[in-house]
């Protein structure tokens, strides 16, 4: 046993020896039947440390691996059903995920993509193949939240540098609170343009005037 772990350390060590390459490996990996915690949160602010013009570029490259990695994930559960997943987590656990779709749905797995470990995620993917979410949806929830996670790490990465790591290591609840903030003013600040877009749009603007041609037309 000790063997097979030493093994997988000595592989895990090669691929992030690869930069961007491992990183998406590794990304693939944690995300769907292993669990790697901070190894690639911890790949992304180093990278963005020496690179520090790449910050868009590791984290989209870790976001999509992690993508990738959850959809095998989904798909396993969206076969098995429900049978299967509470085969593999506790009904408790299983209920209240159901019962956070139930309530909040899209945000129920945005929510947790933000968050760096030990917030739990793969419960919040096998529940969202059990219960036949979306693909698309689904797809598209993981990237923005993975992605929002990983370019935030590395912004303050580019900012503050190595002692970024040493925080993520010691509080990565405040890391996890810190881009979940972020996200929620982002979407509070998103909300209020569109509102404010909706208001000072002319009501008549879209349909009247075709209207108006086709009545003009008639009486001609």
């Amino acid at each position: 046993m000790e063997y097979v772990v030493n093994l997988i350390k000595e592989i895990f060590n090669l691929l992030t020896s690869f930069g961007a390459t491992g990183m998406f490996i590794i990304a693939i990996l944690d995300s769907s039947l292993l669990s790697i915690p901070e190894v690639n949160d911890i790949l992304v602010v180093g990278q963005c440390i020496k690179y520090p013009s790449a910050v868009l570029y590791y984290p989209l490259i870790a976001a999509t691996g992690s993508v990738i990695g959850c959809l095998i994930l989904f798909h396993i559960a969206r076969r098995g059903g429900r049978v299967l997943l509470h085969r593999r987590f506790s009904s408790k656990n299983v209920e209240k995920v159901e019962a956070f779709y139930a309530r909040y749905g899209v945000f129920a797995l945005i929510v947790p993509a933000l968050m760096p470990p030990p917030t739990p995620f793969k419960i919040f993917v096998a529940s969202a193949g059990a219960l036949q979410y979306p693909r698309a949806r689904f797809i598209a929830a993981v990237l923005f939240g993975r992605f929002a996670r990983y370019f935030s790490e590395g912004i303050l990465a580019v900012l503050y540098g190595e002692i970024v790591l040493q925080y993520m290591r010691e509080h990565p609840h405040i890391i996890g609170a810190i881009v979940l903030g972020a996200f929620i003013i982002g979407f509070l600040l998103y909300k209020l343009l569109v509102k404010l877009a909706l208001k000072r749009a002319p009501v008549s603007s879209f349909g009247d005037r075709p209207f108006a041609k086709m009545a003009k037309d008639e009486n001609c």
